[in-house]
């Protein structure tokens, strides 16, 4: 990790494309400025870090509801009748002769 010391109204630059200023310092607290492209998106990292988890959550939320879909489709026992194929005895199933 790159450690600088700054102070309010200095700068660094990051790839050259990306400043970072220090606005102002009070007791605990820095105020830091970001001037970067619009293509890079910004976030301070405990709401990145949240942001990760919900999504990830979600993720796994649509896994098992997937999951849950596919079990359905098993637990039919793989009918034919459910699935609108005609049985081995002809389309009425009455196991009669075809007519």
């Amino acid at each position: 990790m790159l450690v600088l010391s700054r102070k309010a109204g200095e700068s660094i630059l990051i790839g050259g494309n990306i400043e970072v200023k220090v606005l102002k310092v009070e007791r605990n607290t820095v105020k830091l400025g970001i001037e970067a492209p619009r293509e890079f998106k910004v976030y301070r990292k405990e709401l990145y870090e949240r942001i990760m988890l919900e999504n990830l959550q979600a993720v796994r939320s649509g896994v098992m509801e997937l999951k849950g879909v596919i079990n359905l489709g098993k637990s039919d026992g793989g009918s034919d009748k459910k699935a609108g194929k005609p049985s081995k005895n002809g389309p009425d199933n009455r196991g009669g002769r075809k007519a």
